[in-house]
């Protein structure tokens, strides 16, 4: 009966990851609205195309150089108490930015500060979570279905938070965003402190943490699989995820509306995220998520591409729809792939070089879509966007048979295989 319970969803029958599941879910919806809000009030106060870039860049660009060492570090200290640092400070961070936005007296600059504190925050909080995750499942065959359902997660926050964002902004204004989202990381660290985890066991270092970095990337890039995806990662998190910062340009200038708009733009993207989030979540199996990561960038360009030549609004969430989708079957297939293969010793490294493609490239991203977009147009910037995307899926797509016959022994190797043939 147990068993048939959790049949859908087996991480959800460990309580730790259950507890992760409830805390994340409420301090997602909240890290969503002040992304939201924040990009908003940047806009609103600036009317500038290159400042929403610039503060993108900030809240990112720590992750690019640091993850890094973040990933030595998590491989050598525990993960759980890692992350109950990085949640506080987050949450000192978001109450900030509230205090200087209830007072009246937030600037430009004060936003950089705080995004640019965030972004050295995430570049140890986003490892650790990620190599947290094997931690909380009981059973390995569920580890799969546990980054799956973060993924769902992820987006369904990402769904409800611009939508109530949006509302908030445009009734109570800006500040309640940064507020809710500070006092939602009380969810996060109480769920946090209720697990009961194994105590850490310190691994014997070889090296400083130079050579644990070094030793980082020949692990990664020396296995093309591994490179290939980790590739393919920094081109979409660099052209394709350039329209998060545009968005508030097509709310308010060409589709003519105003934060309303916004927010169900957002929402439309995050729709189409979680349902691609539950059907990842649904597979029983990695075996064929090469097709996914090869096809997702495509979705992706596609979308991007019919999107900036829309000016009808229904159209554009429509559209919005199939960019949430390929964004989330790009980066949740990706993370499963690279989660499952990793060995142990090994996965905070693996997991900051992922996070150093994906996050660490965004701000890059962010400043070249907002210098692009205030030169020849965010229209125009999101058509070269989506051509890269779809370049890049066809590229992956050649290379996948021999991609496939590399992997083949690993999943052998890790019993892969033999759970396919016994679910048969």
């Amino acid at each position: 009966m147990n068993k048939r319970k959790w049949l859908l969803l087996p991480a959800l029958r460990s309580k730790n990851y259950r507890l992760f599941f409830a805390g994340q879910g409420i301090s997602l919806i909240g890290s969503w609205m002040t992304q939201l809000a924040t990009i908003w009030l940047v806009y609103d106060l600036t009317n500038s195309a290159f400042m929403l870039g610039l503060v993108g860049f900030t809240s990112q660009i720590p992750s690019f150089f640091l993850a890094p060492f973040g990933g030595v570090f998590v491989d050598r200290f525990s993960r759980y108490r890692t992350l109950i640092g990085t949640q506080i400070l987050a949450m000192i961070q978001s109450l900030a930015l509230a205090a200087l936005a209830l007072t009246g007296i937030i600037q430009v600059w004060h936003i950089i500060a705080l995004s640019l504190f965030q972004g050295f925050i995430n570049a140890l909080d986003a490892p650790a979570r990620q190599a947290f995750v094997p931690e909380l499942v009981e059973h390995k065959d569920d580890l799969a279905n546990a980054i799956a359902i973060n993924s769902t997660m992820i987006n369904g926050a990402r769904l409800i938070g611009p939508a109530i964002g949006g509302l908030l902004i445009a009734s109570v204004g800006a500040a309640y965003c940064f507020l809710i989202d500070g006092l939602s990381y009380i969810a996060v660290i109480a769920a946090l402190l209720a697990m009961k985890i194994k105590p850490w066991k310190v691994t014997v270092s070889r090296g400083n943490p130079l050579q644990q970095v070094q030793e980082g990337f020949v692990y990664a890039f020396s296995f093309p699989p591994i490179r290939a995806i980790l590739l393919l990662s920094t081109l979409v998190s660099l052209m394709g995820l350039q329209n998060t910062i545009l968005v508030p340009i097509f709310a308010e200038e060409i589709l003519k509306g105003g934060a309303e708009s916004l927010g169900f733009l957002m929402a439309a993207s995050g729709l189409g995220a979680l349902s691609g989030g539950i059907y990842l979540a649904t597979r029983r199996t990695i075996v064929g998520i090469g097709r996914i990561i090869a096809i997702a960038p495509a979705i992706l360009g596609v979308g991007l591409i019919a999107f900036s030549f829309s000016r009808y609004l229904p159209l554009s969430l429509f559209l919005m729809l199939f960019v949430g989708l390929g964004t989330i079957l790009q980066i949740a297939s990706s993370n499963t792939f690279l989660q499952t293969i990793v060995d142990e010793d090994k996965r905070g490294r693996l997991m900051s070089l992922y996070t150093m493609s994906f996050l660490g490239m965004i701000p890059v991203g962010n400043l070249l879509g907002g210098f692009l977009a205030s030169h020849i147009g965010a229209p125009n910037t999101l058509i070269i966007d989506g051509i890269a995307c779809i370049i890049g899926s066809i590229i992956f797509g050649r290379q996948l048979p021999a991609l496939r016959k590399l992997v083949m022994p690993v999943y052998e190797q890790k019993g892969i295989l033999k759970g396919v043939e016994s679910s048969r």
